[in-house]
């Protein structure tokens, strides 16, 4: 049996000292725009866990940042057509008491009663800002609660494509060449906005630079359309990023997974992303919207031997650079003559058995009920405080 398929080993589980199963908390929605995303993600894993081995406690974030608990309904939170799930703000509002252990309290006594007690594990399902970028993991820290995937500092800069660049490069990891409007520049100094954009070359891919699932982003092939492209970018961010088009490259992805054994972090399978001429690249609609499958996911890559391992050798080296932990998938850009850039790392990435993450590791072994368990025992197996 391997260690993506083992359970808990003897001393490991937090909970096993108070005679119960590990209560895990799947949160989930948030504020951010990619809030039904993380629903459907939800959804997923709410599907997989196993509740003979675990307490599962669904707790939503409503789009005004109050939590609340969940009815336990995969089927609600899946995006269907026409459809995007989000949380029910009807549901009991709960609060995570850091000065009690961790315990889930309620707020709503006339419809739960006292306390959901202590968390062990929480599975943050977020996606974007005020739940991917270190904000709830430095909650979570302050409450001393065990959760999945990446710290504080790890989360924050992945969220982050202009710093994630910044540290990458610096490391000697070849990036997308890039220029960063700050909030304001562009209504302050357009003419140096242009000039600075233009230095890269037509066409180039504007984005906010902490956001995910492609919202918000414009491929702009002419300057006369940069300033729409602008505004649409910072209304979900404003800091926004400018990217070169690495026009011809194709668009290769590989998982990182943490081992359970303390030894060195292991990398996918590897995937190759292609489209045809129904999008101009891997846009919102392409990854959960388009049930005519114009998207082609071709895993493993077409890609021989070396360059295989280049990609997942280079995935790992990032994973430990960022400093990430658990879990993480690296996007890249595979040049006609070889070369390989490094486009972002997701230290929460898509996440229903249908996103790229899990398909990468059930190509190598993993499927996804053993993915989310596997994540967990991660978790549980992490100290608490300063590591």
């Amino acid at each position: 049996m391997s260690e993506y398929e083992r359970g808990p080993q003897a001393g490991e589980d937090p909970s096993a000292r108070a005679g119960r199963k590990p209560r895990v908390a799947v949160v989930f929605g948030g504020r951010s725009s990619e809030h039904a995303v993380s629903c459907a993600t939800a959804g997923s894993v709410l599907r997989a866990l196993d509740r003979e081995r675990y307490d599962v406690i669904p707790v939503g974030i409503t789009v005004d940042g109050r939590w609340v608990l969940e009815k336990d309904d995969p089927e609600r939170l899946a995006i269907g057509a026409g459809r995007l799930p989000e949380v029910d703000e009807k549901g009991a509002a709960v609060v995570l008491a850091n000065d009690r252990g961790g315990e889930l309290v309620s707020l709503d006594p006339a419809t739960v009663p006292g306390t959901l007690g202590e968390v062990d594990v929480v599975f943050p399902l977020l996606h974007g800002p005020f739940g991917e970028d270190g904000t709830l993991q430095g909650l979570l820290e302050m409450a001393d609660v065990r959760y999945v995937g990446a710290g504080v500092l790890a989360s924050a800069v992945a969220m982050d494509k202009h710093f994630a660049k910044l540290v990458l490069s610096g490391q000697g990891f070849p990036v997308v060449p890039y220029t960063l409007l700050k909030p304001g520049a562009w209504a302050a100094d357009r003419s140096a906005c242009e000039e600075a954009v233009a230095s890269l070359g037509y066409p180039v891919f504007v984005k906010p630079t902490r956001g995910g699932s492609s919202i918000g982003i414009t491929k702009v092939s002419r300057p006369q359309d940069l300033g729409e492209a602008v505004e649409k970018a910072a209304a979900h961010d404003p800091k926004v990023l400018v990217e070169a088009s690495v026009e011809g490259a194709r668009e290769i992805e590989c998982g990182v997974l943490e081992s359970l054994d303390g030894g060195p972090p292991r990398a996918s399978a590897v995937a190759e992303i292609r489209y045809g001429t129904e999008y101009e690249f891997y846009d919102f609609e392409a990854k959960y919207l388009d049930d005519e499958r114009h998207v082609d996911l071709a895993l493993p890559a077409p890609l021989d031997e070396k360059s295989t391992r280049q990609v997942q050798d280079v995935a790992v080296r990032a994973f430990e650079a960022l400093g990430a932990e658990g879990l993480a998938r690296v996007d890249f850009f595979l040049r006609s003559d070889g070369t390989l850039l490094l486009n972002e790392i997701n230290t929460m990435p898509g996440f229903t058995p249908y996103s790229m993450f899990p398909r990468m590791w059930a190509a190598s072994g993993v499927d996804y009920a053993a993915l989310c368990d596997h994540l967990i025992q991660l978790a549980l197996r992490r100290p608490t405080g300063l590591r």
